[in-house]
């Protein structure tokens, strides 16, 4: 027999006519017509070299083969029906799925709390990791399926990738209390005459911010570069340095340290905050499951923190 020829749908009508013994029955039960479960039982006898079925007054009576055969291909049926329907079909009170997510600093210390307070409720079983979006190849580890989504400002996944919105979150300038530039007549004046300190790092729109400046000409003064934003908070707790921030890390950073923020002297770009994943899961039950949840967390909100300035 030449597999190479075997129909799985062969196998199918198999099944249903040693359970209903009528050609005319199982083309009903199947969804097909007569002659077509007519032609799938000829193909069988040829591939198998028997009957199959023999017509008697009860009907479409099986051979011994056809006996010896029915076990290990319902069997068979069985497993791949019950493959396919696992894969299109996610339960999280039962899954122990390990899910990776592409995030910045900021998006750790934003989006996580909330996160993972919500799945610890609904999805118990299931644990969690993150990488940072700027130190992988993220389209080739979200096309590989190593990393399941990426949330955050990434304008470069564009092809083979969707994208929901969740929220805009704008600039705003994040200093300690106290400082000059918090009861400044001329915000922009005392923002050009400040000395800062910038995140290097480009990741959630940092980068557009300095590009935005330099195509304004507006020349700031930088003391310090640090590579990543989360040290800002201790930085600026301790200095007369000016950083322009997100509002969610400044909302933030105003909660947990002496700081204050105040909205940018200069028309910013909006930093875009979304949620992203190659197109091969975007039907990925699983998938699908967690886009869900995150949306409906943050979707037209920033995570939620007290307001402080």
């Amino acid at each position: 027999m030449n597999f190479q020829e075997f129909d799985l749908n062969l196998l199918t009508v198999f099944v249903q006519l040693h359970k209903d013994r009528q050609v005319s029955l199982a083309a009903d039960n199947l969804g097909v017509s007569q002659p077509a479960v007519s032609g799938a039982l000829k193909r069988l006898r040829i591939l198998l070299a028997d009957e199959v079925f023999v017509r008697t007054s009860r009907g479409m009576q099986p051979t011994p083969l056809a006996e010896q055969l029915l076990t290990p291909i319902s069997n068979a049926l069985s497993i791949i029906h019950d493959s396919v329907s696992q894969q299109r079909s996610f339960d999280p009170q039962s899954s122990n799925r390990h899910f990776v997510f592409a995030m910045t600093d900021i998006g750790e210390i934003s989006f996580l709390p909330v996160l993972i307070n919500k799945l610890r409720s609904v999805a118990p079983n299931l644990d969690f990791s993150t990488v940072r979006s700027a130190s992988v190849n993220l389209k080739y580890e979200m096309e590989s399926g190593k990393i399941d989504l990426a949330v955050g400002h990434l304008p470069d996944l564009k092809s083979e990738f969707h994208r929901r919105q969740l929220f805009s979150s704008n600039y705003v300038c994040l200093f300690r209390r106290g400082h000059p530039f918090e009861s400044a007549p001329d915000p922009l004046e005392a923002f050009m005459k400040a000395e800062h300190a910038c995140a290097s790092s480009s990741e959630i729109g940092r980068g557009r911010a300095d590009e935005a400046m330099e195509r304004l000409g507006v020349r700031r003064l930088i003391r310090l570069r640090v590579p990543h934003i989360v040290a800002l908070a201790d930085i600026l707790e301790s200095s007369n340095l000016l950083a322009t921030v997100p509002e969610s890390f400044a909302k933030r950073s105003a909660r947990h340290f002496d700081l204050a923020y105040a909205p940018h002297p200069i028309s910013l770009p909006p930093i875009e905050i979304g949620i992203f994943w190659h197109a091969k899961y975007h039907r990925d039950p699983a998938n699908q499951w967690l886009r869900a949840v995150i949306a409906e967390l943050f979707q037209m909100n920033e995570p939620r923190v007290p307001h402080a300035t």
